[in-house]
């Protein structure tokens, strides 16, 4: 149930939000199969009030949050800071911030990196990369999403054989609210020719081999003919964070 506050009135209105059934939002994904990523954001906004949904945005490029912001400029942008990102990515940050006026809300783990090492012992990505994950991603995620009804994610199908099948919409039983992916559809192509078109700032490590960028110590260039993600934990069997699974 939304708030808003009627100042003419000087009272407070309660606005009930739709409860969407898993076999309403697949008629609704299916909907919009065949329209851009700018209708599927229409229909977030249309259909839920600004402190029910947000962006997680990773930063290598602001495609989807650009879209976003040119239909609802007060919409809830966030990111994961796992105190492991490149300077690049947080450069993007930085230009976003200042290209849009927006505050970009940022989340962390809730344990030092200190803390960390002292718990686990050094290099913990090195060992046991899942359990680094869950502690400096997937909790700062759950986090973020406390309080909302539904996410905005940037996945693309094209990234890897695990999201080939991300729908447009679906329900997010994992961390109990609606998931949107507008660019779900998008081939590698129409992300950079927007970039372009718009001239949008976007992480400067792409233009070196670095096709899927995560934290800095678990990621690596991609050699050509190599699969992008293959950059990522190298030497584990593992595509995922955690975040999409």
């Amino acid at each position: 149930m939304a708030e808003n506050f009627n100042s003419t009135e000087n009272v407070w209105v309660y606005k009930m939000s739709k409860i969407w059934t898993v076999e309403e939002l697949k008629e609704v994904s299916d909907a919009l199969e065949g329209k851009e990523p700018q209708d599927v954001l229409k229909w977030v906004v249309d259909n839920f009030d600004t402190q029910e949904f947000a962006l997680a945005c990773s930063f290598a490029e602001i495609v989807a949050l650009d879209m976003l912001i040119k239909i609802k400029p007060d919409s809830r942008v966030f990111y994961i800071d796992t105190g492991f990102l490149f300077k690049e990515t947080l450069d993007v940050v930085d230009k976003a911030v200042k290209r849009y006026g927006i505050k970009v809300e940022r989340y962390a783990p809730k344990k030092t990196k200190e803390e960390i090492e002292k718990e686990y012992g050094p290099e913990l990505w090195k060992k046991d990369p899942d359990r680094c994950c869950e502690i400096c991603k997937v909790e700062p995620l759950k986090e973020a999403l406390t309080g909302l009804k539904l996410w905005i994610s940037g996945i693309r199908r094209y990234q890897s054989p695990t999201r080939a099948n991300t729908p447009i919409v679906e329900w997010d039983e994992r961390n109990g609210l609606i998931k949107v992916s507008p660019l779900a559809k998008w081939t590698k192509k129409q992300v950079w020719d927007y970039i372009a078109l718009h001239k949008l700032p976007y992480n400067a490590l792409l233009d070196r081999g670095y096709p899927s960028i995560g934290c800095e110590p678990c990621t690596r260039p991609v050699k050509p003919g190599e699969d992008p993600r293959s950059g990522r934990w190298d030497g584990f069997d593992k595509t995922e964070c955690g975040l999409h699974k």
